[in-house]
């Protein structure tokens, strides 16, 4: 199979009450005997989606989604100015994971993650490894400052100089020769709703840009509703000025843990979000993974070429 399976709804879902008041949106879909896997949303905060469904085999697969904190359908949602995100940390998230295996009693589970979801998908298994039977991973990052800061900080500006300047001619005077990252928390966090809403709406903009090449001018469609753009926003700038809570290198340091794991890495040529370098790192450190090129793809996982590859590694991981 190289396209994408057909739309399946939801025999099951539900909310699961993870502390600090948070609550989190959790369905299945496929196999209800079949081969428990789990999708981890990039972002971070953009969300599960019907797409991620369409990737399984639902004859073989047991497919689990869940909305990672703050956003989907998940509770309190960041779009809210009043949602305290102090409690929206990765060692959070991947306690929330470890607590909805627990519930929905899955013993062990593929992982299939891209972006954002590649490095919590990394950090979960490094830490309960023996409940991970395989990762399959696109736009791999392996949550390095460095990494944070060739995104965020104006390392890829270099090739979209002139969405880069939109970005920064956005901001008040007063902010402009800052970090832009503080720039932008501080004005996501903003009482006036319009400042919020003005931030949010630039710094969508300049995500929807790097994806894929040539560069989109305006803003990606999935930005187009206000309360997803402000959420996004809000989890994003909260994770990058804090390096997602993470030792720099961390990841590559302790992917020992993951030698008995097997995994396939899709990485597209003209990742500018991702570059390769990041996914080539995590290979040397994960032998026993399988690193897949795909040459005229960005960090878009709907690229044809990505999308067949995905879908091949997990039919070839159909049966344990």
């Amino acid at each position: 199979m190289t396209s994408l399976y057909p739309e399946i709804e939801p025999y099951a879902h539900g909310m699961l009450q993870v502390g600090d008041g948070n609550t989190i949106y959790w369905e299945t879909c496929g196999n209800p005997r079949g081969k428990p896997a789990l999708v981890l949303h990039g972002g971070p905060g953009s969300g599960c989606s019907r797409w991620h469904r369409r990737l399984f085999d639902p004859a073989s697969y047991r497919i689990l989604l869940f909305d990672q904190r703050n956003c989907g359908r998940s509770t309190p949602h960041a779009s809210a100015p009043d949602t305290d995100l102090a409690s929206n940390t990765t060692a959070n998230l991947i306690d929330d994971i470890e607590m909805l295996r627990l519930h929905l009693e899955v013993k062990q589970w593929l992982l299939l993650g891209g972006s954002w979801g590649s490095l919590l998908a990394l950090a979960y298994a490094e830490a309960y490894r023996e409940c991970v039977s395989e990762l399959v991973l696109w736009g791999a990052t392996t949550g390095r400052r460095k990494e944070f800061d060739w995104l965020f900080r104006g390392g890829v500006a270099m090739l979209f100089p002139e969405q880069w300047e939109r970005l920064r001619d956005a901001l008040p005077a007063t902010d402009c020769g800052g970090d832009i990252v503080e720039a932008y928390y501080r004005l996501l966090n903003d009482p006036e709703p319009v400042t919020r809403e003005r931030a949010a709406l630039a710094w969508c903009t300049w995500e929807s840009a790097t994806p894929s090449w040539p560069p989109l001018h305006g803003l990606a469609a999935r930005f187009n509703d206000p309360a997803y753009r402000m959420a996004f926003a809000r989890i994003v700038t909260h994770y990058v000025r804090n390096y997602a809570w993470l030792e720099d290198g961390v990841i590559l340091r302790n992917a020992s843990a993951l030698h008995g794991i097997r995994g396939v890495i899709v990485s597209g040529r003209f990742d500018f979000q991702a570059p390769i370098g990041w996914a080539w790192d995590l290979k040397r450190a994960w032998p026993r993974a399988k690193l897949e090129l795909v040459e005229d793809a960005g960090h878009d996982a709907a690229n044809t070429g990505i999308t067949r590859k995905l879908i091949r590694a997990l039919d070839d991981f159909r049966i344990s």
